[in-house]
This record gives C-alpha cells, sequence and structure tokens, in this order.
C-alpha cells in the first residue's frame, strides 16, 4: 500500500510485506535496478507518523551523523526510479495465486462431468465412471480406508466401471476375457509366460481352466485387479499429493449419507449435505419404561424401521438375464433351479422366502413360489417350488427375471404383540408386566410340589448346575438360565419342560428363534413321552426335518377317525387341487382338526414370530420357555410372551452372537440387544451350567477363562476326547489344536461386501483331506468360516481343487460362524480371512464371534490365520500368545510342522483377573447408572476390578420417562453400609457390557432375590396385581390391596424384603461379614477372596449359591 506524505506533490511511500521484498530484490537483481528496500521500524527511519519507535532504538544524539545524511540524500536521489520499480513489482504481486485462493477457485470454478462426485479430483488418468449410475469417482483414499470409486460400487452394490476415454487405458471396459463378466470384484490379471502380454480373467472358472495351460498362460499367477480396496495403480493411477490436498475433505459419514440421498434423488451433490433435514427423532431402547404404551412407541418405531429398510432392500434386488433349469417335484410342484448373484450378509436368502420368476417379451409370464433351496455344499443354486402350475413356460430357460417378494408377516406379528401387551390386560401377568418394564416389584415364588428327582426320562441325568437352573425355573415365575457352550441346556430346557407338564399340566409353549433350534429341542421334549405339536409355517410344511413327524400338518393327515379328511387329501396328493366344493370342505375338515390337536397337545413348539399364527390366537399359556431367547430381537420375543404367560422362562448365553438386525440405523438405536440381556441388567440373575460335555479340556481352557471366569468344569476327559486309529500331526500330543499361520492376502469377494482368501482356502483343503485320509468321516468335520465370500468360494475349491472324489468334500459341512451357533463337529477347521496391511479384522474383533468359533469342536481345533494381522486386536493377541506359549502356533508344510517364529505384542495386562472376558465385552449400550438405581441387584454390588469401556458409550438413555416414574439415575446414596465393604466408595462408572454380566457367584452371598425369608402368617403379606379394568401400574404403592383374579394355576408367595437374622444378615447391613452362616471360610476359595478380587467378584450376579438353597423356609399364607 502506498500513502501520501505531507502533500499531494510529495513522493508515496510505500510498505512493502516481507515476502514483497524478497521478490523485489529478486527483480531488482535481475533488471539491475536500483529500487532499495528498507525496514521502516529500523532506526534508519523516523517516520514518526506512522511507526511507533521502537524501545531499543537509539537517541536522536546519536542519528545525527554524516552517514545517515549521506545515506538520506542517496535516497531522494533514487526516488524517480523507485517509483517505476514499484509498480511494476506491485502488478506482478497482484498477479500470484496463494494456496487459500487455488483451494477455493477449485470448489468455485465448475468442474467437469468425469470429476469425483466425492471429492472433486478432475485427473482423467485417476477416475472411473460406475456403469450402472454414470457417475465418476477417483481412485484415491481421501479419509476413507478404500477408494472413493470401490467405496461407491460397496455401498451401491454396483460392480461395472469403464476408464476414461483420456486415462493410460483408454475408454476401456473391464470384463472377462473368457466369459465377458464385468464384476470388477471378481476380475483379475494373469500373464503369458515369457511374455508381457497379459489378459483379464474372472476367479471363478474362468482362471482355473485347464485351457489356459495349453494357451501358455500361467494361472497360478493370477491377482485380482483391486488390492487394499483401490485399483492397481497401473489401470488407474492415485492422485497425487497435490491434488488430494486441493480436493474436497469427505467422511465415510458422508460419503454413507450421499449415497443415501442418491437412492431418493440421483441429482444430489455434497453440498446437499449441509441442508436442513427434517428428519423424525430416533426412538432408542431404554432400561426402563414408565407403561406398556411407552414400551410400545419405542419398539414399534424400531420395527417399523427394519420392516422399511427390508422391504426397501428386497424390492431393489431384481436380478435379470437368469437362466433357469425346470423340474417337476414329488408333490407334483413345479421347481425352478437357478443362480443369483451373491449378496452376501446385506440380504440373505433363506428357506420360505418368495421370489418372482418372471418372463418379458412377446409371450409374458410370471410366477410366484417359496425357497425350498438355498446355496449349500452342493451347490450355489437355488430352488423355486411354484405355488401354481398353471403356464408354466418350462421350455423357454433363459432371459427370466427374478423379484425378491418382501412378506410383511414377521413384523405385522411383532407389532401387534406390541399393541396386545400395551392394550391387554390379560396378554401377561401382572408381575412379568412390571418386571419387563423395568419397575421394582416384590418378588414371587409358586407354590407347588418339588419332585424329589429333577431328571426326565429318556434324557441323561442332570449335574448339580443343572438340577438347580430346574428347581429354580419350576419356582418363579421369571427366570433366565445361561447355557454356556456344550453345558446341555437343551436337555435342561426339555427336562424344564417336562416337569411343568408335570406340575401344571399342558400345553406349555416352546419357543426359539430359528427353525434348527426349535427342531432340535423338540426331538429332545419328544423323547420324554410327552405329547409334542411341531407347528411349523404353512409354507415350510414340504420341507423335511428331523421331527417331521411331529408336525402339525403331518399328524392332521394321520388322525384315524378323520376319514373323509384323509380321502381329500389323498385326491389332493393325487390330482394337485380340489373342486371348488371339496376345497372348501377340506379346509373346514383340516382346522377343526388342527384345533383339536392342539388343545390335546402337552407341548407345543414353534419358532417365536410363528407363535403369532392364527391357529394359535385363541391359546392361552400358562407357561413359556424361549431357548436361544439371546438371538432374537426384544420384539421378536414379546410375539410368544404375550399368550397370557404368567412363567417366563428365558434360556440363552449373552456371551455368545445376539441377534442380526441388518438395518444399521435400528441396530445402533439399540435392536440388537436382547431381552435377556436387558432383564441381566436390571438386576436378574441368570442361572449358569457349569459343566461342559462338548470339548476336550484343553480346548475348553481359554474359553472357559476368558469368558466365563474359569467357571466350566469338564464332564469329559481327555481320554474320552481321543480317537484311536486317527494319526494327525499335531503339534503338541494330547492337546488337540493349533493354530496355523498363513500370510496369504484376502481378496474382496464378488458381492463387494465379503472377503475371501485363497491361500488360506488351499491350506484348508489340505488339512481337511489329511482328516479323510486318516479315516475320519466327512460328517465328523466341520468348516467354519466369518465371511460368505470364504465359504463360498470354498464349496467351490473344493469341488474342482481338490485331490479326492468331490463327493466326499460334499458331506463335509462349510457354513459361517454364525450359522454354525449351537452346533458342534468332532474336528472343526476355522479360516480367519483376514489379511492386510490397513484395512483392519473387520467383525472378527467381535469377541462373541471368537467365542463362538472357538467352542464347536469335540476332538481338535485347527484355525488358519494371519497372526500379524489378528494380533493387533487384544483379545486375538491374548489367544495368539496362549497358543505360542502352548507350542501349537506353527508354520510350514502340514507333514513337517514347525512353531511359528512370527514374533507376537506382549499381551496387555488385564484389568481383571477374575472375569478378563469382560473387557472384551463392549457391546452394551445402557448407561449403567440406570442399573444402580436403589432396591435393585445392581445397587448392592461394586465395579471394583471390573474394566470400563473406553469411553463414553454411543447412547445414554433419556431420563424423561423413568423421572416421571419417579427414579433418579443419576444419584445414588453414598452410605457405607450399602457395601459388603465398608470402606468402598464406588464411583458410577460406564461399563461397556451389562454390569455382572460375566461374573461368577458360586461361592459369594446371594443378593436380595435369594437371601430373603419368609415372615409366617403375615397379615399384610399380599400378591401383586394390575387393575383389570383401567389403566397400568406405574408404582409400587399401587400394587397394595389388589384382589387376586388371574394367576391360578399355582398360588404365588411374595418375598418380602423382612429377613429373619438367625438365617442371614441382608447385604445392605454393616454387620455382614463372611464368618456369616451359610457363607463359611471353608467353602471359599481363598484365591478368589483376595480383597483387591473380592470387589470384582461381587456384581456378577450370576449363579446361585446353592448354600443358601437349602436352608429355606417356605410358609404359605
Amino acid at each position: 500500500m502506498s500513502i501520501n506524505i505531507y502533500e499531494p506533490s510529495s513522493q508515496d511511500l510505500v510498505f512493502l510485506e516481507t515476502d514483497e521484498v524478497d521478490i523485489i530484490d529478486e527483480d531488482t537483481q535481475s533488471d539491475d535496478a536500483d529500487t532499495i528496500c528498507a525496514d521502516t521500524q529500523d532506526s534508519d527511519f523516523e517516520f514518526t507518523d506512522f511507526t511507533l519507535p521502537s524501545q531499543s532504538q537509539p537517541l536522536m544524539s546519536q542519528l545525527e551523523s554524516p552517514s545517515l545524511a549521506h545515506r538520506m540524500q542517496f535516497l531522494s536521489n533514487k526516488i524517480d526510479k523507485n517509483d517505476t520499480n514499484v509498480t511494476t513489482v506491485t502488478k506482478k504481486i497482484g498477479e500470484l495465486r496463494f494456496k487459500d485462493e487455488e483451494e477455493d477457485s477449485f470448489f468455485t470454478e465448475e468442474l467437469p462431468y468425469y470429476a469425483c462426485k466425492y471429492c472433486g479430483i478432475r485427473d482423467r488418468g485417476c477416475v472411473v465412471m460406475c456403469n450402472i449410475c454414470k457417475k465418476w469417482f477417483c481412485n484415491g483414499h481421501g479419509n476413507t480406508s478404500g477408494s472413493h470409486i470401490i467405496n461407491h460400487l460397496v455401498r451401491a452394490n454396483h460392480k461395472e466401471v469403464t476408464f476414461h476415454k483420456d486415462g493410460p487405458l483408454g475408454e476401456t471396459v473391464l470384463e472377462c476375457y473368457s466369459c465377458g463378466v464385468k464384476n470388477v470384484f471378481v476380475l483379475g490379471f494373469v500373464t503369458a509366460k515369457g511374455d508381457s502380454v497379459l489378459i483379464l480373467l474372472c476367479r471363478q472358472p474362468c482362471s482355473t481352466q485347464n485351457t489356459l495351460k495349453d494357451l501358455n498362460w500361467d494361472q497360478e499367477q493370477w491377482k485380482p485387479l483391486i488390492a487394499d480396496r483401490c485399483f492397481l495403480p497401473w489401470l488407474v493411477k492415485v492422485p497425487n499429493e497435490t491434488d488430494q490436498s486441493r480436493s474436497r475433505n469427505v467422511s465415510a459419514t458422508q460419503i454413507t449419507k450421499l449415497e443415501e440421498l442418491w437412492k431418493h434423488n440421483n441429482e444430489s451433490t455434497i453440498n446437499d449435505l449441509d441442508k436442513p433435514v427434517i428428519d423424525e427423532e430416533q426412538q432408542i431402547v431404554l432400561l426402563r419404561y414408565k407403561d406398556g404404551f411407552h414400551y410400545k412407541n419405542v419398539f414399534g418405531s424400531l420395527v417399523k424401521l427394519v420392516a422399511d429398510n427390508d422391504k426397501h432392500l428386497k424390492e431393489s434386488r431384481t436380478q435379470e438375464n437368469i437362466t433357469v433349469r425346470w423340474d417337476v417335484g414329488l408333490n407334483k410342484k413345479v421347481v425352478a433351479h437357478f443362480h443369483l448373484a451373491n449378496t452376501d450378509g446385506e440380504m440373505r436368502l433363506m428357506y420360505d422366502d418368495e421370489l418372482r420368476l418372471r418372463l418379458t417379451g412377446e409371450n409374458p409370464w410370471d410366477g410366484i413360489g417359496h425357497v425350498i433351496k438355498i446355496p449349500d455344499n452342493y451347490g450355489e443354486g437355488i430352488g423355486l417350488e411354484l405355488k401354481s402350475n398353471k403356464s408354466v413356460p418350462t421350455e423357454i430357460t433363459s432371459n427370466y427375471k427374478v423379484d425378491y417378494i418382501w412378506k410383511p408377516t414377521s413384523f405385522d406379528r411383532m407389532q401387534c404383540s406390541l399393541n396386545r401387551f400395551a392394550t391387554d390386560e390379560s396378554s401377561v401377568s401382572t408381575y412379568i408386566y412390571h418386571k419387563l418394564l423395568g419397575h421394582e416389584f416384590d418378588d414371587l415364588i409358586f407354590r407347588s410340589d418339588i419332585p424329589k428327582h429333577f431328571s426326565a426320562p429318556n434324557l441323561p441325568d442332570l449335574n448339580r448346575s443343572q438340577v438347580k437352573a430346574v428347581k429354580h425355573a419350576i419356582q418363579r415365575p421369571l427366570s433366565l438360565i445361561q447355557g454356556p457352550p456344550g453345558t446341555g441346556k437343551t436337555v435342561t430346557s426339555a427336562t424344564i419342560v417336562y416337569q411343568l407338564v408335570t406340575i401344571n399340566g399342558g400345553p406349555v409353549l416352546v419357543c426359539a428363534p430359528s427353525n434348527i433350534a426349535v427342531d432340535q429341542l423338540t426331538e429332545k421334549i419328544h423323547r420324554t413321552g410327552l405329547k409334542v405339536v411341531r407347528l411349523c409355517a404353512k409354507s415350510r410344511e414340504s420341507i423335511n426335518s428331523p421331527v417331521s413327524f411331529l408336525a402339525l400338518h403331518t399328524q392332521v393327515q394321520k388322525v384315524p377317525s378323520n376319514a373323509v379328511l384323509q380321502k381329500l387329501q389323498q385326491l389332493k396328493d393325487e390330482t394337485g387341487e380340489l373342486s371348488m366344493a371339496d376345497e372348501k370342505r377340506y379346509s373346514v375338515l383340516k382346522k377343526v382338526a388342527e384345533q383339536e390337536l392342539l388343545k390335546a397337545a402337552d407341548v407345543i413348539c414353534t419358532t417365536c414370530v410363528g407363535a403369532g399364527d392364527p391357529r394359535l390366537m385363541q391359546f392361552k399359556f400358562h407357561s413359556i420357555l424361549i431357548d436361544e431367547s439371546v438371538q432374537a430381537t426384544e420384539p421378536e420375543c414379546m410375539v410368544p410372551v404375550v399368550h397370557g404367560v404368567q412363567q417366563l422362562i428365558l434360556v440363552g448365553d449373552h456371551c455368545q452372537l445376539g441377534p442380526v438386525v441388518t438395518c444399521k440405523k435400528a441396530a445402533n438405536a439399540g435392536l440388537n440387544q436382547s431381552l435377556f440381556e436387558r432383564l441381566v441388567v436390571l438386576g436378574i440373575r441368570p442361572f449358569r451350567l457349569e459343566v461342559q460335555y462338548r470339548m476336550h479340556p484343553e480346548l475348553s481352557r481359554f474359553s472357559s477363562n476368558f469368558f466365563y471366569e474359569g467357571s466350566l468344569q469338564n464332564g469329559v476327559c481327555a481320554d474320552d476326547r481321543k480317537l484311536r486309529k486317527i494319526e494327525f500331526p499335531w503339534p503338541v500330543e494330547n492337546e488337540p489344536m493349533l493354530f496355523y499361520a498363513t500370510l496369504g492376502h484376502e481378496e474382496i469377494a464378488g458381492s463387494g461386501t465379503s472377503y475371501l482368501n485363497r491361500t488360506e482356502a488351499a491350506n484348508v483343503e489340505q488339512i481337511a483331506t489329511r482328516f479323510l485320509r486318516c479315516g475320519v468321516r466327512p460328517d465328523q468335520i466341520g468348516i467354519i468360516t466369518p465371511y460368505e465370500g470364504q465359504r463360498a468360494y470354498l464349496v467351490q475349491y473344493m469341488q474342482y481343487q481338490a485331490p479326492l472324489p468331490a463327493k466326499l468334500y460334499q458331506e463335509i459341512e462349510i457354513a459361517s460362524v454364525d450359522a454354525f451357533q449351537g452346533r458342534e463337529k468332532d474336528f472343526i477347521i476355522m479360516s480367519c480371512v483376514r489379511s492386510n496391511e490397513n484395512q483392519g479384522i473387520g467383525f472378527l474383533k467381535d469377541p462373541r464371534r471368537l467365542n463362538v468359533a472357538l467352542t464347536r469342536a469335540k476332538y481338535g481345533l485347527l484355525i488358519i490365520g494371519n497372526p500379524k494381522v489378528l494380533s493387533k486386536k487384544q483379545l486375538w493377541n491374548h489367544l495368539l500368545n496362549y497358543y505360542k506359549a502352548k507350542n501349537v502356533l506353527v508354520e510350514g508344510p502340514l507333514n513337517n510342522l514347525k512353531a511359528s517364529l512370527i514374533q507376537l505384542p506382549k499381551p496387555k495386562q488385564l484389568e481383571s483377573t477374575t472375569n478378563p472376558g469382560a473387557y472384551f465385552m463392549t457391546t452394551q449400550m445402557y448407561d449403567a447408572r440406570e442399573a444402580l438405581i436403589p432396591g435393585c441387584a445392581h445397587y448392592h454390588s461394586n465395579q471394583g476390578n471390573v474394566p470400563i469401556s473406553h469411553g463414553i458409550p454411543q447412547y445414554f438413555p433419556k431420563p424423561g420417562p423413568a423421572v416421571e416414574m419417579g427414579l433418579n439415575f443419576n444419584t445414588r446414596n453414598d452410605e457405607s453400609s450399602t457395601f459388603i465393604i465398608p470402606n468402598f466408595r464406588p464411583e458410577l462408572q460406564i461399563g461397556g457390557i451389562p454390569l455382572g454380566m460375566m461374573m461368577n457367584m458360586n461361592q459369594l452371598a446371594p443378593t436380595r432375590f435369594f437371601n430373603q425369608q419368609f415372615v409366617k402368617n403375615r397379615p399384610n403379606i399380599h400378591t401383586n396385581h394390575r387393575p383389570m379394568t383401567s389403566g397400568r401400574l406405574n408404582n409400587k404403592a399401587n400394587q397394595k390391596n389388589q384382589k387376586s383374579n388371574e394367576i391360578h394355576a399355582s398360588p404365588l408367595i411374595s418375598i418380602t424384603q423382612d429377613v429373619s437374622q438367625p438365617m442371614s444378615q441382608s447385604m445392605s447391613q454393616p454387620e455382614f461379614s463372611l464368618s456369616q452362616p451359610g457363607l463359611s471360610q471353608p467353602d471359599l476359595s481363598q484365591d478368589s477372596f483376595i480383597m483387591n478380587e473380592f470387589h470384582s467378584q461381587m456384581d456378577g450376579l450370576l449363579s446361585q449359591d446353592s448354600t443358601y438353597e437349602g436352608g429355606r423356609t417356605v410358609t404359605p399364607f
């Protein structure tokens, strides 16, 4: 800038910045100019009108010198030339472009059509066009784990691309040279031997064809086009650092939101993310609810969210150009066989799903059917049984389209059950109603005759922990039973059902989330001699199962007294259809027969959603047992519960996998937390079964120590789990386990959403082949993997690459870890798949998934994976160090296994030695403060050694409804008398798991629920009821003096707050000590009662102390 000094005729004084001075210096040197630049703050200048004198300036007397006068004269002589030079320089400065200005112009300029839709990069060699949506994306990472083009293809479920015409390879569409497939996730390249020529081939089957050898192609060197979630740089250049630094900074969250916008408006841009969006506030799962309507509103909105997501997902998955093979089933129904593109975890096809097969063109046709075959070891094909045989174009086999049909049945039944729970007074008993809502309520037991022997006919005798679980379940209106792997929870559940029928009569409703679990439990209950009916969906009646003879539709056909129905059924089977009159008559007779069978049954078994079948609408069940309840969402569990339940038993294991919720929004809102887990947090103590009968003792050790505090006992010894004449090269004798270090790289599967590892697949095949050659039967081997992509690849690899006959490998079950929960095999081979530098290990880090994987094998376990990658996660690092310490972490050829030389990180010291698994269980979303309200079981516990999660959980329940109930979640009384250790002052902690969900309580005093005694002849003892006329109860004050009119099957006894002092002290009293009766020192493990570990033992609340079982005196009123 310039300022006129004193008068208009004076010369301009120009002030220059430091950078400008440098430029002028360079310019004057080059032009041989006489411009002189000086610091106006220097002592040589005296412009006091414009500058403040520096504190370091010399006095005026020092400035009056000949040298200064000479320099001032020199400046005066050069003033004319300076004016010209400064004008020139300032013009040049105005033309300079600085970084900030360039970035601004990068976004303000109109971007070319081929610019990346995420970040705006426009380098033609770095961008790729998606063939489906015609949008362009770059091959740069930005702030995401993969390149922008790969991120888009995965999120949008698109798989085809084209390069820019000015790029390195020109306008090229990527496709297989042999079969023409354009799915970039299955494409790779091979080179000619001794030549620089290469071709693109798909992974399966083209890259494995023998004809390639004849053409001199090196098929063993096939490599995918995508590595580390980016296209190879010789295909698509990676943007340089300069371009990336200038580009728009886009996060993964923004990309997700933008992709969602494109589903509704294809013209949306990244700038639209800043626009305000009116979105309905998402309901989130709470620990407690004000009333049934509050409960219904929360879960009802989440069920709707999942339903809408499921509908959109299925209706947008139309697949074209399908080739069909026609067949006719044994029931004379037409069956279509075809292959579908793999959709992996996003949407898995299941039995009984409905599809529409249609043909377009001159003679259009469409037909609806249900799935009777899904991809398995025998092939990846789909079997669709059509509902109607009319006009099926069996002569045409190509150009079909397949549409997924969305069925709202399961969602409608969940919504109906939630509505019934809120409005129907008879849907559940008052006690269960309030317990499910999380209200404080006096604990009750049933007054009934307890059998002397708890075992059931034709079932194994029960061990001590199983007997306690059965005894507890038949006496209480609400029970939780935790069944760790192999502890016989199915036998225990069947025994409970048998005892309930014996004591109270039937029918008892038995449910589970999956048909497999229902079938297993049905078979066990049938052994006891009870009359069992297996109710399944009508669309599944044609699917065979081990208990098909117990199915309702099968028993109806065999009713000897209904000859007319049998004749009509026979006629329908022979002709395929009946006349209108006969069909109506047949339907009426069948409904009558079904109702008669259901009413006569002792036990009715069905899935949770199946409990909403209209055929059960009029039934009321006093007792209901839900097996595998941890795998069901809470609304799913409510479908059977609202059938008038007065006694509810939930069986499961919250240390294994929970429910699968495909909608991320609903999962994040808490729908993936089961009812079982929420009740544990509320202080209801599960009974843990403690003797495992499945695994070799060495196989159970790690899981027992890390997930069950070492509480699992072995019901089998090493000799029981050793197969004779089976010679396998185990690294350590009598320890049938190993971790086989494999360093092959992972690849993206064909769906784009899953992974596979070809090196691990080859090693799996070698191990399976070795077992088969040793004499192990195929049905004794199970192969599990976390990823659907690897499962599908293993099936193909074993069929076409394995040396033994393909039929042998078809009989080996290959499944995902999730699908194997509740299952077992003699030998388990696990492929971990993940092997990369930057992408992590995905959901392998879920400790519950690892727990399931480690506990499926009976005789031997083999894990194949990359220790370097897996050891980055602490739980896997502990496992790998455990294997290394036992010398079973190996590498090398299978015939010559040697201890691996891989150096593993030193595992971090466990924060809780009594409960190491709790450190890794970070799935719980509830605020710990909600569990610490006065009166609940957790109020009498502490979190002394239980580790807290790393940071605040993503959800804090809103206090509104709870505050209205009079509950204060944010404060608690800090009284020493509340805790066993008087000097202990617990602080509110935010745990990553339900408080105490992992603790073993066998050696501890039980909480208030279990250490109370009944007071004889107390006049004011009352049962708890809710009014039958209007409204639901919200607090204990309104519970008194209600007349009993609902629990009629067996009387209830209220467990009051009064405790007889000779029996035991309340845990809240300061006089409580370890020397009390029932908790004597000889009964305690000295190691576990070191004081610093005693704190964490107290919050287990899992297993009941048997010391208190025998001493309880029950006096009815």
